[in-house]
């Protein structure tokens, strides 16, 4: 049956290779691309990188070309023109297809002078280009043949008209900047350090100044393949940008809006707290609330840092739909340049009712539904108070025969309160970073019924902080993590099955988890570098202080409340590398690391704790609550009355090419190993238990995957396979040799499909 795919695709590919030349106007022929020729004058280093940046340079791009074919322009021509601009036919042919680039479009003399342009702006003057165009069959190719000199360096940075406040701030800031001697001379490292140069004087007050105002000459004059870079302000500098300036007058419209009649933007009415000016008439928030969003105060030099900061703020609370500033130059009482800030905020819509019917399915058999009413506030109290209020339903059913006729509710009711600061009661903590910090406080119940045994009452409480130290590092604290889960109802089906098996019992039991959590995430803030890194460290710590007060040596020995309480320290690292190859390829790494040690009043870590594996975001090629934990096997039986099948500790690392095909689609080859173990032999005896050589129960799995991006979300079907398996005999659990594509009954007893909306990591 796989043989069928794999000869359409051929046949396809094989189609659209060789029939684009039908196609193609008389006496005309296709792009193929740019074909780059260096002859060397002189020792020159990184020729191969210089040779990618000239082919990339050279216009116009060629067409998309995959094993040498032009598989896009076949589908440009096959699917014709569309009967409708914006209809499905026009959406296929913009997506499959490409206009086709024709040797007639390309001037290749033009491009020969663009090239010998772009030489002489990285510093290799005195370098030639020459062009000529060669046909191969109904292709075209543009030969550019580039004689290359050496590169110049920088040898002296001077400034002219030094000695102004201005020139002086500059010269010092540009010392050890991007500009420096023994450099590569290069065109858009003197435009990068103008723009950096600029940010840095906005920064110091100079609100008029631009990096226009900069004039850089370069002397290639001195010898040696040496070049002397001169700086200097522009003559002509208008006065302003000559002079810094301070702050006067803040004023703040937090009601301003766009429609007409214009607003009343009048400075009668306003109040003044703490240095700015308010004019709030319908009193819509509470003039606290722009105390810590505004980061400077009248007196102040000016700062484009400030500036960014505070709209930023602004934005981030939540409860604006716009937010601009104007600034108005003006003199203050002491005769110097001033400026009149006024900003105006436009409010967001501020209550809102949203429902949402969900259907799902789980990895374990089962299908559901989920009906939700969410019901917000986005200023509940006049100070950018969110307050949000959920309740949900849900239903899920399995159909397998082993799970036939079971059913799982779930209902809930969750709310939430979030205020942009820290909240801690009797402390103030001003702050003025770029994004604002937030408290929230959380109340929510769930009653979860269990396949027919067994249901649960769950009470959850969280009071969290949640800040930024900057665009790639967040911190959450969770000082008081409450969750106290009422476990009853049993039926007489589930009593029956814990007299043959008492350790069914632990699903049932009353407990009480009262902790403290830490996280802190941590990337790469540049989405376009060729290295990028995220890092998730946490730690989750229940129990310690009632543990003190109260003695407990010994599991379920003590009690709060008549409940006993969950002890155990849990610590998680998730660590992800990602690297951009050639040809559009990413190849993504992923490390996770879970240490749960339950001790004294625990001997499990609750089952809402414990690290599970398998399934479409760990282990592709093995099923969830199929594996593990250890060596061990899940039954049916596990399956079917266990919460969950997991562990205490976790190992798992997940590697992955993704690869772009077409249009939307893209590809991808996946390794993924990994396997929790337990701390105790209570649940699944010693073969769930972590050992001294627990990597010899590693699980492996591979496979390949296919993924469309549809923008707000991304679909994606992976088909793994295992090639560990840890619950065979030790020295038959490497099964490689035993793959069989072809064998029907090996790929229903081994391949898994998973399908799920968005990356596994």
């Amino acid at each position: 049956m796989l043989r069928l795919p794999l000869y359409c695709f051929i046949l396809l590919f094989a189609t659209s290779s060789c029939g684009v030349q039908k196609f193609l106007p008389a006496n005309e022929q296709l792009y193929r691309g740019a074909d780059i020729e260096l002859i060397k004058e002189g020792p020159i280093a990184a020729s191969r990188t210089l040779k990618k940046q000239l082919k990339m340079a050279a216009k116009p791009s060629a067409n998309k070309f995959a094993l040498g074919k032009p598989y896009k322009v076949w589908w440009w021509y096959v699917l014709g023109k569309p009967k409708r601009p914006k209809g499905i036919g026009a959406f296929f042919k913009n997506k499959l297809g490409e206009p086709p680039v024709f040797a007639s479009q390309i001037n290749a003399k033009t491009s020969a002078k663009n090239l010998q342009n772009f030489l002489s702006n990285l510093g290799y003057f005195h370098s030639t280009v020459t062009s000529d165009t060669i046909s191969k069959g109904t292709m075209t190719v543009a030969h550019y043949t580039v004689r290359l000199y050496p590169q110049y360096k920088i040898k002296n940075i001077t400034w002219l008209n030094a000695g102004s406040d201005l020139v002086s701030l500059l010269q010092e800031k540009q010392q050890g900047g991007i500009l420096k001697p023994g450099n590569g001379y290069r065109l858009s490292d003197i435009q990068a350090e103008k723009d950096r140069l600029d940010l840095y004087v906005k920064s110091r007050g100079y609100f008029y100044f631009s990096s226009a105002y900069i004039i850089a000459y370069a002397d290639s004059t001195v010898g040696n393949n040496q070049v002397d870079i001169i700086l200097s302000i522009e003559k002509n500098i208008p006065e302003n940008a000559t002079h810094a300036y301070s702050i006067n007058r803040i004023v703040i419209f937090p009601n301003y809006t766009l429609l007409l009649p214009p607003p009343d933007t009048s400075k009668s009415g306003m109040t003044n707290v703490d240095a700015l000016l308010i004019r709030d008439t319908v009193y819509k928030f509470r003039p606290a609330l722009f105390k810590d969003a505004i980061t400077y105060r009248p007196g102040k030099v000016y700062s484009s840092i400030d500036q960014n900061t505070t709209l930023n703020r602004l934005i981030n609370l939540g409860v604006f739909k716009f937010a601009k500033n104007r600034y108005e130059q003006t003199i203050d009482t002491g005769g110097n340049p001033a400026l009149n800030v006024f900003y105006y905020l436009t409010p967001a819509k501020r209550k809102s009712l949203q429902a949402a019917i969900n259907g799902f399915s789980k990895e374990h058999s089962f299908l559901g539904t989920e009906a939700s009413v969410n019901w917000r506030n986005r200023n509940a109290f006049n100070g950018a108070e969110l307050l949000l209020i959920k309740a949900y339903g849900g239903i899920e059913m399995s159909f397998p025969d082993s799970f036939k006729h079971i059913t799982n509710y779930r209902a809930g009711l969750e709310a939430s309160i979030s205020l942009p600061r820290f909240y801690i009661p009797f402390i103030h903590i001003k702050e003025y970073n770029l994004y604002p910090p937030h408290t929230r406080l959380l109340f929510g119940y769930e009653l979860f019924r269990k396949q027919d045994f067994y249901s649960k009452n769950i009470y959850r409480m969280q009071y969290e902080f949640v800040w930024k130290q900057g665009s790639n590092k967040e911190h959450w604290l969770s000082p008081i993590a409450l969750t106290y889960i009422n476990a009853g109802k049993l039926t007489d089906t589930f009593r029956k099955e814990t007299f043959y098996n008492p350790a069914l019992l632990i699903n049932v039991n009353s407990e009480l988890i009262l902790g403290s959590i830490y996280s802190f995430t941590y990337n790469t803030s540049n989405p376009f570098e060729k290295r990028q890194w995220y890092f998730k460290g946490s730690l989750d710590i229940a129990g310690n202080i009632a543990g003190l007060f109260t003695g407990a040596n010994q599991p379920r020995q003590k009690m709060l409340a008549g409940v006993p309480f969950a002890q155990y320290i849990k610590a998680d690292i998730d660590l992800r590398y990602k690297r951009k190859l050639q040809n559009n390829f990413d190849w993504i790494n992923q490390l996770l690391i879970g240490v749960g040690i339950p001790y004294n009043n625990s001997n499990i870590l609750p089952f809402t704790k414990q690290y599970v594996i398998g399934g479409a975001k760990t282990l592709r090629g093995f099923r969830w609550r199929k594996i593990g934990p250890g060596s061990y096997l899940p039954t049916l039986y596990d399956q079917r009355l266990f919460q969950l099948v997991g562990g205490d500790y976790k190992l798992q690392f997940n590697s992955e090419i993704r690869i772009p095909l077409f249009a939307k689609f893209s590809g991808t080859v996946f390794l993924d190993m990994g396997n929790v173990w337990t701390k105790d032999t209570i649940l699944f005896g010693k073969a769930g238990r972590l050992k001294k050589d627990f990597y010899k129960e590693i699980a492996v799995a591979s496979g390949v995957g296919l993924r469309f991006d549809a923008g707000l979300i991304l679909i994606r079907a992976d088909l793994g396979f295992p090639l560990c398996k840890p619950y065979l005999p030790e020295g038959q659990r490497w099964v490689i040799d035993k793959i069989e594509f072809g064998d029907r009954n090996w790929r229903q007893q081994n391949m898994v499909l998973n399908i799920a909306l968005g990356y596994p990591f």
